[in-house]
């Protein structure tokens, strides 16, 4: 325990120290409300979206939502990189299933291949329940950097369904660890919304890569993302969609790596330099397809796809945006 001297100091030094202090605090609260309202007001442009905020470790959105096609409004208002995922568990199985029975593993698995023993740490997913097999990846958003907001649709069917995002903190563990999973349920009632129409078409597969048209101008647009086919990689996830805008120095080398969460420098905070991530759509199964909307200003970009090697895949492909 810390002790300090006893000082005599006059009323009036208390009562400007008070001043100042609390001038400070109320113009740093001015600057968060202001960012805050700012957001806000891009939001509330569009209705009849499901809003998700993420401001720490954590999904703020409705426990129950409607099913069919639906969009949703992911507004990541914390310091690190995150997405949403959606994945169907086998009947009966939880977020606290996951919390206590997957990431533990995945926990200890990351924590020996950082240590440089990959084998070891590749051995350690044999611990996983038999049932995580089955689990299924339905979509969600790509990956987006703080105080970003994405727009992804999915066509979801009733049922119950956990959300989670499974980016790493620096010391290696994944935000699932940290918090952040979370049950919902798809309801019987449907949307009834329709499905977006689309200005840009990309077709995703694990034989052609990446395929779209990169002529593209500035402006508000429409994605559609066709999974021609899915399969898992050699990090065990499948391929996805992740629209990423480059400043002058970013190295594609070094986010080309990041992306693959097996790495020890994969997906870990903090995300690498020059770049931002502003959405995509989510690992889900072949045959289906998900939509995403970007507001796009001129320049370098890059569409990329989390697996392993990702350029000799051609699931790296950078594009300009002109005026």
């Amino acid at each position: 325990m810390r002790t300090f001297k006893n000082y005599t100091v006059q009323a009036s030094s208390i009562a400007l120290f008070i001043i100042v202090a609390f001038t400070f605090l109320f113009m740093q609260s001015c600057k968060t409300d202001k960012k805050e309202m700012q957001l806000e007001t891009v939001i509330e442009e569009k209705d009849n979206v499901i809003e998700i905020i993420t401001r720490n470790m954590d999904f703020q959105m409705a426990d129950t939502i409607t099913s069919g096609w639906n969009t949703f409004r992911y507004k990541n208002l914390s310091p690190q990189t995150h997405f949403f995922l959606i994945d169907k568990y086998p009947e009966g199985k939880t977020s606290e299933d996951a919390e206590k029975l997957v990431a533990p593993v995945f926990d200890s698995a990351m924590k020996l291949i950082m240590e440089g023993k990959t084998e070891e740490g590749y051995a350690e997913f044999a611990k996983l329940p038999d049932w995580f097999g089955e689990v299924e990846f339905v979509g969600g958003s790509g990956l987006l950097s703080p105080n970003q907001i994405g727009e992804t649709t999915l066509n979801l069917k009733p049922g119950k369904y956990i959300v989670e995002c499974y980016v790493k903190m620096s010391n290696g563990m994944f935000h699932t660890s940290m918090g952040m999973t979370k049950d919902i349920v798809v309801s019987g009632t449907d949307s009834e919304n329709n499905e977006p129409t689309a200005d840009i078409d990309i077709n995703i597969s694990s034989t052609d890569g990446i395929v779209f048209n990169d002529s593209i101008s500035s402006g508000k647009h429409t994605f559609m993302v066709k999974y021609k086919d899915q399969i898992v990689h050699e990090n065990f996830v499948g391929h996805d969609i992740n629209l990423v805008k480059l400043d002058e120095n970013a190295n594609l080398e070094e986010l080309e790596n990041w992306m693959n969460w097996a790495d020890p420098k994969g997906l870990i905070e903090p995300a690498p330099n020059a770049v931002t991530f502003i959405g995509g759509v989510n690992d889900m199964p072949g045959g289906n397809k998900g939509f995403f909307t970007a507001e796009l200003e001129s320049g370098k970009y890059v569409l990329i796809s989390e697996v392993p090697n990702a350029s000799s895949k051609n699931m790296l492909k950078t594009f300009v945006v002109s005026e």
